[in-house]
């Protein structure tokens, strides 16, 4: 059955006493719990009228009770709508317009959203997920899972295209067990292992492959701000042998170990991504985690993994070659295309496209293609900028610059929007970066092109002793000048990613001051 569900419930039948998920207050839902509350929440939201393609609005955080939901979704044959509330009224009606939904899904605190959305107000279910919830009532009817094709819509999230005007991602139920295969190879995801991860598509590929999935008891939505001792303490109790997670939220988990001098000894992998993974992180994850692989994943909503790299013990000194992120799976195809950014393609001749395409060691926009790998958007907004076609093979464009070394390494010099073009010539953000974020002292760097000069800019987390150091290190990139901000604005979403349009504007006004 192409109905991810089936999966999910196979799980449970395999492993009903085994934990599916550990979150707040040291909760444990077994398989067997999870699924039985997912067939009452499918019978309850069914008999409340909610059908195969109806698109149902969820605001829950993660825990047990998102993923009971998601799979209660999942077996009617409906689907989960996903937005980001912080990113503004604005942001919540364009969604909402994009793609009507029939039930909201949501927390009281959530509901809230009401006040200031007409479009959500005007969503004709509502549903409050509390102690009381009645979605979660036990009923004596039965939910049999959707008969799901290769085309049925499961999920549906949005983002932020480069307008401003968000995009909607949606996977189909064929798309999202295609990647779960992917990430259960890469992740080696086998039953009894306990992962704690912060990405709740990783939970999802968790549940579907008999993995215990410890939820840190922090607000996962400011990474970059989490209690690291409420996460330290899970830890010691569960000891769980790997974990996912974005740079920001190991950053601070790191710092705290190392303050106090601990170590976590249970972990045996560590995967970071979601941002770009400096060497310096992967140092002091190295250092807490004596035992664990430390393996940086490159990937994005469009296509995820792209490619991971396992990092050596000892790391080369090779920052201003850019950022080193392994070899691409061999799930995936990759190639470097001539930089052609902002210009939209549509459609490339296989000989046309291979002419386009640069040898190893040349500079290029990274473009990729494969079953994991999203073939469009939602009513095609966002299609021309980011998908084109070679011959009947769809590829996507992920808007980053790189190259491949003679290995078959990929290297990341940053964003195609960021890349500076000067009267000194090519100046790639990562290639500066990696450098400046060797410093320890240096929690976040960014270059950025203004005013016709060319800024490096630092937030430090701690004094950093001589300039001229850096100044030297960096000679080559021909810099104006090295400013010291208080911050450097990051994406909400990881808190790790530079925010250059905002960095522009807090340099525009301290100009002006």
């Amino acid at each position: 059955m192409n109905n991810i569900a089936a999966i999910l419930q196979h799980q449970a039948q395999l492993y009903p006493d085994a934990i599916a998920i550990i979150d707040r207050h040291s909760r444990q839902t077994p398989f067997s719990r999870l699924n039985q509350a997912a067939i009452q929440t499918a019978s309850n939201l069914s008999a409340a009228g909610i059908q195969a393609g109806d698109a149902v609005l969820v605001f829950q955080p993660m825990s047990a009770e998102l993923y009971m939901i998601l799979i209660a979704l999942f077996r009617l044959g409906a689907i989960a709508l996903f937005l980001d509330p912080s990113a503004g009224k604005t942001h919540i009606e364009r969604c909402c317009q994009l793609y009507r939904a029939k039930a909201l899904i949501a927390t009281p605190k959530a509901h809230f959203l009401r006040l200031i959305s007409p479009a959500i107000r005007q969503i004709p279910l509502k549903f409050c997920v509390s102690p009381f919830c009645s979605l979660f009532r036990p009923t004596p009817a039965t939910c049999d899972i959707y008969p799901a094709t290769f085309e049925t819509p499961a999920l549906l999230t949005f983002t932020s295209g480069s307008t401003g005007y968000p995009k909607a991602a949606m996977r189909t139920h064929c798309f999202l067990l295609t990647q779960h295969q992917v990430l259960e190879n890469h992740l080696q995801l086998q039953p009894g292992k306990v992962d704690l991860t912060t990405l709740p598509i990783f939970v999802l590929a968790n549940l579907a492959s008999g993995v215990t999935s410890l939820i840190p008891n922090v607000n996962l939505r400011q990474p970059g701000s989490i209690n690291a001792a409420k996460v330290i303490s899970q830890i010691q109790t569960y000891q769980p042998q790997s974990g996912v997670a974005s740079p920001a939220f190991w950053e601070r988990l790191a710092e705290a170990c190392q303050q106090d001098g601990l170590i976590l000894p249970s972990f045996r992998q560590i995967f970071s991504g979601g941002a770009p993974v400096f060497a310096s992180l992967i140092r002091r994850l190295q250092a807490i985690a004596p035992q664990a692989e430390v393996i940086a994943v490159y990937g994005s909503t469009e296509a995820e993994p792209i490619a991971e790299r396992v990092s050596p013990r000892t790391l080369p000194d090779n920052a201003n070659l850019g950022l080193c992120v392994g070899k691409p799976i061999p799930e995936i195809a990759l190639k470097i295309l001539r930089n052609q950014w902002g210009t939209p393609l549509s459609y490339y001749t296989p000989e046309a496209f291979d002419r386009d395409c640069l040898p190893s060691g040349e500079v290029g926009e990274i473009v990729v293609s494969g079953s994991h790998v999203l073939s469009g958007y939602l009513h095609g907004k966002g299609d021309s900028e980011t998908k084109f076609d070679v011959g009947k093979q769809r590829w996507h464009r992920t808007g980053d610059l790189g190259y491949l070394d003679t290995e078959g390494q990929l290297w990341l010099l940053g964003r195609c929007s960021a890349c500076i073009v000067d009267d000194e010539g090519i100046l790639y953000p990562f290639a500066v970066e990696a450098i400046a974020r060797q410093f320890p002292q240096v929690r976040h760097a960014a270059v950025i092109s203004h005013q016709g000069k060319r800024l490096l800019c630092l937030e430090l987390q701690s004094p950093l002793p001589d300039l001229a150091i850096l100044h030297r290190a960096l000679d080559w990139a021909k810099l104006s000048e090295i400013q010291i901000l208080s911050k450097i604005p990051v994406d909400k979403r990881h808190n790790a990613k530079i925010d250059y349009p905002a960095l522009q504007q807090i340099l525009a006004q301290n100009s002006k001051a």
